[in-house]
């Protein structure tokens, strides 16, 4: 089983921001920096990368691979299709971790997310065994 990391979409203000960043040069694959290659890199071949936008994963993006640049530094490689995922709250953080547990299941297509809660709200209402 592929393992997956979870990253912040900084800069993105909504999932609109999110998505538009992928549409541009559609058919290349995205490439994000990152300074370290991740230890475990071989096992994240084939998993998927998780966006958090405002305290939730939101979306995910298959990794292709791991590149080094000129710079020393390392590209991840994702496959150029953002696919939704049914919103899981998670806390931010910097850079990229491992997610751990279970990855959120992808929405069905035409499946809307309907009126779903803000992360921070999810995330109380979980800790209070509401949801």
């Amino acid at each position: 089983m592929p393992l997956h990391m979870t990253k912040i979409a900084f800069g993105a203000k909504s999932y609109k921001d999110l998505e538009s960043w992928y549409r541009r040069g559609a058919s290349e694959p995205k490439r994000l920096t990152t300074r370290y290659l991740p230890k475990r890199h071989e096992e994240l071949v084939g998993g998927s990368l998780y966006w958090i936008l405002n305290h939730a994963l939101v979306a995910r993006s298959q990794i292709l691979g791991f590149s080094k640049t000129d710079d020393g530094r390392w590209n991840i490689e994702l496959e150029p299709v953002l696919v939704r995922v049914h919103p899981q709250p998670k806390r931010a953080h910097q850079g990229w971790r491992y997610l751990k547990g279970e990855p959120p299941r992808d929405l069905a297509p035409g499946e809307d997310i309907g009126d779903a809660l803000p992360g921070k709200l999810a995330a109380k209402l979980e800790k209070l065994a509401l949801i």
